[in-house]
């Protein structure tokens, strides 16, 4: 499953796997919330509530599509947050693994904390 990531100076397409927080995530597309920034890390919140999922991870890699269950939110790191040792993404706190951005995750770096964001489901 494909989504769309929009905000006022861009988007991003996201390909998600077959996991129970993505398809509860589908169901409630399309979306609208705000961004906020921490560090190099796009989140915001989603109205979806899930239970961490055996696979969690607190360190992943830049392009990384999680959910964060501590927020309801979608966490998109591209690089250092202010908990990463060294060069490492690391999230507030483990998080699902739904996929991985389509394209350059750096593209995150026009997100502006406060940015309005939708998500949409992208037609096969």
């Amino acid at each position: 499953m494909q989504i769309r990531i929009s905000w006022p100076a861009g988007h991003l397409t996201a390909t998600l796997d077959d996991t129970p927080t993505a398809r509860a995530l589908a169901q409630a597309l399309p979306l609208a919330s705000t961004a906020h920034t921490w560090g190099e890390e796009v989140y915001f919140d989603t109205g979806v509530s899930a239970a961490l999922e055996g696979g969690a991870q607190q360190v992943v890699e830049p392009g990384t599509v999680a959910f964060w269950t501590d927020g309801d939110a979608l966490a998109l790191p591209y690089g250092r947050t202010p908990i990463s040792r060294g060069d490492e993404c690391r999230l507030a706190s483990p998080c699902n693994v739904l996929g991985r951005l389509d394209g350059d995750p750096r593209a995150l770096t026009t997100v502006r904390d406060g940015d309005p964001v939708r998500v949409e489901l992208v037609e096969p």
